[in-house]
């Protein structure tokens, strides 16, 4: 019997994709952006993601990088929140746009096993109950945390700063942060600025024990696209209106 000739043939899309772009070059943002737009083109509109390789060893406490970001035009995505509050603290969550909102009644849900939301904003003094669902929670990146803002006592401006785009970031342990900054049909100014927004706060994130080259690689890609090198000498970054 012959055996298989297991060198798949590339696809339209993908002979499209050499014809036109250079995977291996890096580009100006602007550049990259039209790139990832020309081919998102699904029937769903893709999200728009970030990865960035960071010159810094998550092993050691001091070197990881973590925080917030509010991108100016928000990722496009429809996020899905839920305020574990006591009683007298819910209706400011409930008024401020929080999908679900509860105390007891959640945390059974929860140790039921749902978790059909995107995060999770809690009140410092509920954070007794709801951390014994750690293993839950936990490994589902939904633990609301301090240093994020997840933990708070004002939950009407947690709650709004979520709606309009504020997102988490944290480098995983091979040194590499991936976030959503978009959608596929968000103009390209639009990506742009959410682009600078997001580059810069990491470049502010650096950590001191960080030695060496902070920014090693940067691409941008839609969900079912090739991922677009941008230029790491960011030297676009400075003309922009949102850079730092």
């Amino acid at each position: 019997m012959k055996g298989r000739n297991i060198l798949m043939k590339p696809t339209k899309k993908q002979k499209e994709i050499k014809k036109k772009i250079d995977l291996n070059k890096e580009y100006k943002i602007n550049e990259a952006i039209s790139f990832v737009k020309m081919f998102a083109k699904s029937k769903f509109n893709e999200s728009v993601d970030i990865a960035m390789k960071l010159g810094v060893d998550p092993k050691h406490a001091d070197q990881i990088v973590r925080g917030t970001v509010s991108l100016p035009h928000g990722t496009g995505k429809t996020i899905r929140v839920l305020v574990i509050a006591k009683p007298e603290k819910q209706q400011e969550a409930v008024e401020a746009g929080a999908d679900f909102v509860g105390y007891e009644d959640y945390l059974k849900k929860i140790q039921e096993g749902w978790t059909d939301i995107d995060i999770i904003i809690a009140a410092p003094d509920v954070m007794g109950e709801l951390g014994k669902l750690g293993k839950i929670l936990g490994p589902r990146g939904l633990m609301p945390n301090p240093k994020s803002g997840t933990v708070t006592n004002n939950l009407a401006q947690a709650v709004k700063e979520v709606k309009a785009g504020k997102i988490d970031f944290r480098v995983d342990k091979n040194g590499i942060i991936h976030n959503i900054i978009g959608k596929a049909d968000f103009d390209e100014d639009k990506l742009k600025d959410n682009i600078v927004t997001f580059i810069n706060t990491i470049i502010k994130a650096k950590p001191a024990a960080a030695k060496g080259t902070y920014i090693k690689s940067i691409s941008i890609s839609s969900t079912m696209g090739p991922g677009i090198k941008i230029d790491k000498t960011l030297a676009d970054l400075k003309s922009d209106k949102t850079a730092a």
